[in-house]
């Protein structure tokens, strides 16, 4: 009998965590972008009370490699939790945008070799053009920032992991857009900092630990931008794995320290 209250307790606990987390992803409305015969399937949260008669900041993030598909809905396992947040909803009303990327695509313009380890494994490309699933997002952003209601001087992106990535290569890409960026478990080439060093903030986070994607990358791209006296700062979690958005998310002066930033 002890057994059978105890099980009843465990399967009780699961429920009330997976209606917890089918509630919060519930307020991400499904949404499609469509550009010259391509579909971008993206995920959006507006703030309570939503009114085009005013303006909100706009956040974008970037998912990992893992949360790659089609079904518009796993790009939600990491991170759209924080955003969904009832305080952080009252405190900070914002536009959040979740794009997936289809199951063969990637936020980077980077060459990933799987049957090695460490710094032989990612090769980022200063230059090129952005990848597919990328220019669907730059062309995302371009029509959502069109609106009159997004706030132009406080727009945002962050990402873990291929989208820590994501995040440093759109940067590239549109410098002049994003107020502030913050890189989870990403890298990127040093040399393509000189095109936003001098015009976004960042707060990148990676863990001691990480045996995917070597804490070497995030490390490089911190010291590239101090070294053009950028804004940056680093938070390295010494016993974290791959997984230090975990970490990073449980960080009280995040979106503190996020909304702080703007254009003007």
């Amino acid at each position: 009998m002890v057994l059978k209250v105890k099980y009843l307790s465990v399967i009780l606990f699961c429920f009330a965590v997976l209606t917890s987390t089918a509630q919060h992803q519930e307020l991400y409305k499904e949404a499609f972008f469509v550009k010259q015969g391509d579909t971008l399937k993206y995920r959006i949260l507006f703030p309570k009370n939503f009114s085009e008669s005013k303006q909100y900041p706009l956040i974008l993030f970037l998912h990992g490699a893992g949360e790659r598909g089609n079904d518009n809905k796993t790009q939600l396992v990491h991170g759209s939790k924080l955003f969904a947040n009832e305080k952080n909803r009252d405190s900070f009303p914002a536009i959040v945008i979740f794009p997936q990327s289809p199951k063969e695509g990637y936020w980077s313009n980077v060459k990933v070799d799987r049957s090695k380890k460490g710094l032989e494994k990612y090769k980022y490309k200063k230059a090129g053009k952005p990848t597919k699933s990328m220019k669907l997002v730059l062309s995302l952003m371009e029509d959502i920032t069109s609106k009159s209601y997004i706030n132009k001087n406080q727009i945002y992106v962050g990402g873990l992991s291929m989208g820590g990535m994501g995040t440093f290569d759109i940067l590239k890409f549109k410098p002049n857009l994003f107020a502030a960026a913050f890189p989870i478990s990403g890298g990127g080439n040093p040399k393509s900092v000189t095109k936003y060093a001098d015009k976004v903030s960042l707060w990148v986070f990676h863990g001691g630990n990480d045996d995917v994607v070597h804490p070497y990358f995030s490390l490089s791209m911190v010291t590239a931008l101090q070294k053009k006296g950028a804004d940056v700062k680093l938070t390295y979690f010494e016993n974290d794995n791959h997984n230090s958005w975990d970490s990073a998310f449980a960080e009280p002066q995040l979106l503190i320290w996020l909304f702080s930033k703007s254009k003007i």
